[in-house]
């Protein structure tokens, strides 16, 4: 009787994978796997810097003062707060009891620090000290005028002001003007010749038009002397 050919292999792959000898759960022989028990996943332990050493120790003093920077950058308070009606009223009233917020402490150093380095209102002295017309005693410095000025009076003085200069730019128009005609007419009056003469601009001593520096002429022969000089060299790499 001829058996099936499928079936015996079917046996020989089952027989295969038959377990022969008994395995322990572990290397050493101890069987530790209970019934009913999930098995835990073998997790390796990460190693940590060493603080210890040179180098550590300034990596770490440079990331610690980097992080600092960079909480500063980000943590950092804006020179202007904007406060509500009753945030202000709050703020003031905590003030009054003598509590006072980092923010509101760091706007008064602020205003301190403006007021310092305000210039001052008495008048400054120019020029050399010891050397101006006060210390050397030709000007009485109690004689000299103080003007209180509003902001009216401001506006009106330099709307007077500015019209000194239109006057004097205006006055200068004019004389220039009434030269460049009196010239003219001079020229007129002149005979053919000194009429002719007179038109040319003369430039020397002292030139009107200042030229810009011109190139130097040419040297004779110097365009050949190059060419042979690398003529000379282009066959020395040839040979070599």
């Amino acid at each position: 009787m001829i058996g099936n050919p499928r079936t015996s292999l079917f046996v020989k792959s089952a027989h295969s994978l038959l377990q022969r000898f008994p395995v322990s759960g572990t290397a050493k022989g101890k069987g530790k796997d209970k019934s009913g028990q999930t098995l835990k996943r073998s997790v390796l332990p990460k190693k940590k810097p060493s603080t210890s050493g040179g180098g550590g120790r300034g990596r770490n003093a440079a990331t610690e003062a980097l992080t600092r920077m960079a909480e500063a950058c980000i943590n950092a308070p804006t020179p202007l707060r904007h406060l509500s009606a009753k945030e202000r009223q709050r703020e003031a009233e905590r003030e009054k009891l003598g509590l006072i917020s980092k923010e509101r402490q760091r706007e008064l150093d602020m205003a301190k620090g403006k007021a310092a380095n305000s210039p001052s209102e008495e008048p400054a002295i120019m020029g050399t000290p010891g050397l101006d017309y006060i210390s050397l005693g030709l000007v009485d410095a109690d004689k000299i005028p103080k003007y209180e000025l509003t902001v009216e009076d401001g506006r009106r003085l330099a709307k007077e002001y500015s019209r000194v200069l239109m006057r004097k730019h205006r006055a200068r128009q004019a004389a220039e003007s009434t030269l460049l005609r009196l010239k003219k007419e001079a020229i007129a009056a002149l005979p053919e010749k000194l009429r002719a003469a007179a038109l040319v601009p003369d430039l020397t001593p002292f030139p009107a038009n200042r030229f810009m520096a011109t190139l130097t002429p040419p040297i004779e022969g110097y365009i050949d002397k190059v060419k042979e000089a690398t003529r000379k060299i282009v066959k020395k790499e040839k040979l070599r």
